[in-house]
């Protein structure tokens, strides 16, 4: 049955607003950093590599913290502080209120609110990778399920955006996605053991792309 709630979970029609951004694939596309079939792979594998090299040191380090620790008020900081990009760090705490609201309707046993009230009280923004571990932590999904989960819903939301935007088709995005499996384990496998003070940004031009989409006379998605 846990499995099924994992599938539910990691469904794309799950409102959490993460169709409305493209994390910087849209200008990517439109100012010619992607513009090939070859290059969307290696762009995915990158984004892939920094999801990998970023975000999971920090699922890691949340996962074994409740948000009442201190540390864990050390490791919100930190990460608050690595989201240079204003669209992001609006996306990230967007996406993030959208999962506790949800997941609190699905759990309400698991009184997910309390992590909810930290985050008001210590006015923090309730980045969605943070909530998302303590949230599925708390209602009893394994660490190497929610490392999982996370990778496939990156993937998941740049094929779908790289289908909106009509840059593919929906048989060759979902050949991808399939593809892009045997990538995790490789990244997974990298990341085992290590904290968010071993997390690194590997991918640069990816975060200058984010910057760029505000400059897109005409766009499909708010990032």
């Amino acid at each position: 049955m846990q499995f099924a709630r994992l599938l539910h979970l990691v469904d794309s029609a799950i409102p959490t607003g993460s169709f409305a951004y493209s994390y910087g694939l849209e200008s990517s596309i439109t100012f010619g950093l992607i513009n090939t079939p070859f290059a969307l792979r290696n762009y995915l594998y990158s984004y892939l590599q920094q999801a990998g090299s970023t975000e999971l040191p920090f699922v890691h380090s949340t996962f074994h913290l409740t948000e009442k620790s201190l540390e864990f008020q050390t490791v919100a900081e930190e990460y608050d502080a690595q989201l240079l990009v204003p669209a992001l760090h609006k996306a990230s705490a967007a996406q993030g209120r959208n999962w506790l609201k949800l997941l609190a309707t699905f759990y309400p046993e698991t009184d997910l609110e309390t992590i909810t009230q930290w985050f008001t009280s210590q006015n923090f923004p309730p980045h969605f990778t943070l909530v998302f571990t303590l949230a599925l932590q708390r209602v009893g999904f394994e660490l190497k399920e929610l490392q999982a989960m996370y990778l496939h819903m990156l993937l998941r939301d740049q094929l779908s955006a790289a289908i909106r935007l009509g840059f593919l088709g929906p048989l060759e995005g979902h050949q991808l996605q399939h593809d892009f499996y045997a990538v995790f384990e490789h990244i997974l496998a990298a990341q085992v053991g290590k904290g968010y003070g071993e997390a690194v940004r590997s991918a640069f031009l990816l975060d200058a792309a984010q910057v760029l989409h505000e400059d897109i006379y005409s766009k499909l998605f708010q990032n």
